[in-house]
């Protein structure tokens, strides 16, 4: 990419020295040139003004070099413009958040909201409004202290910020879910802080920890998440089946404990049929 090409209006474009020197020093501040051309190749491959910042520089951990580099994605602003610009957008609901828990991760004391819930509308063809609808949970989404340190406390954003940061994260896969068309990539807001190449053995809610997982569940904590689960399934955000799979990567599972999860059945709300599905 010598140069950018003329606009409409005939002013003349930027040539790439000038055009990195100006991201550099304003929409991507600090990121060195390299990153930047990256940025460039993605939005010259996907058709995107670089100077709208459609895309974010994410610097993450490579577990396998060792050290921190610089991925570009997408941010949840551009699956918004993408998802107006289709004429099919109806509207995306305010987050609704479930109730604040108030626990200790890492060492680090954290209050943030057990679950969102964003909606996305989208007007189908025969003229009908379709609702597609995230819950995300933050435990899973949260995003950890980087670096070598390998905590699995929250960093510094997700710890200031723990609400907007998982609103992102419901929006953006409410979106995807709405109108798949605008690609399936993760937002730079969900990836944030996370690890690429993290070995299946270290992970733990996302974060990266040392240990394996304990081998059993401990009767007291299982006894503590079973009220939160039980809440869950009652609100139609999770079903039996998703409890026992996010439980058994925590650790183990008793019979006794197994019966209690499946036992949830009998609150599960039975699905409406009239809601859309995904292809």
């Amino acid at each position: 990419m010598n140069a950018l090409t003329k606009s409409e209006s005939g002013a003349l474009a930027l040539s790439e020295p000038e055009l990195l020197n100006v991201l550099s020093s304003s929409l991507y501040p600090g990121a060195n040139h390299d990153s930047i051309r990256m940025v460039l190749g993605y939005c010259k491959a996907a058709g995107l003004d670089p100077m709208q910042k459609p895309v974010h520089i994410v610097p993450m951990w490579d577990s396998k070099a060792g050290s921190m580099r610089d991925v570009v994605m997408p941010g949840v602003g551009l699956y918004r413009t993408q998802a107006s610009r289709s004429q099919q957008m109806a509207g995306i609901s305010e987050p609704e958040f479930g109730p604040l828990i108030d626990d200790e991760i890492g060492g680090q004391r954290v209050t943030y909201p057990e679950w969102c819930r964003v909606t996305v509308k989208r007007l189908l063809p025969t003229g009908a409004v379709a609702e597609f609808t995230a819950v995300e949970y933050w435990l899973e989404n949260y995003a950890v202290k980087g670096g070598k340190e390998k905590s699995i406390a929250p960093n510094a954003m997700w710890s200031k910020r723990p609400r907007g940061q998982l609103a992102k994260c419901a929006e953006a896969q409410a979106l995807r879910k709405a109108f798949p068309e605008v690609g399936a990539t993760p937002t730079a807001e969900e990836m944030e802080g996370k690890q690429i190449d993290t070995p299946p053995e270290v992970r733990h809610m996302g974060a990266v920890e040392e240990v394996q997982a304990p081998a059993v569940w401990p009767a007291y904590k299982f006894a503590e998440q079973l009220v939160r689960w039980t809440k869950a399934v009652d609100a139609g955000l999770k079903t039996p089946a998703d409890i026992l799979a996010l439980a058994r990567t925590k650790g183990s599972l008793t019979a006794e404990q197994e019966s209690a999860i499946n036992a949830l059945k009998a609150t599960e709300p039975t699905p409406q049929s009239n809601e859309p599905t995904e292809a």
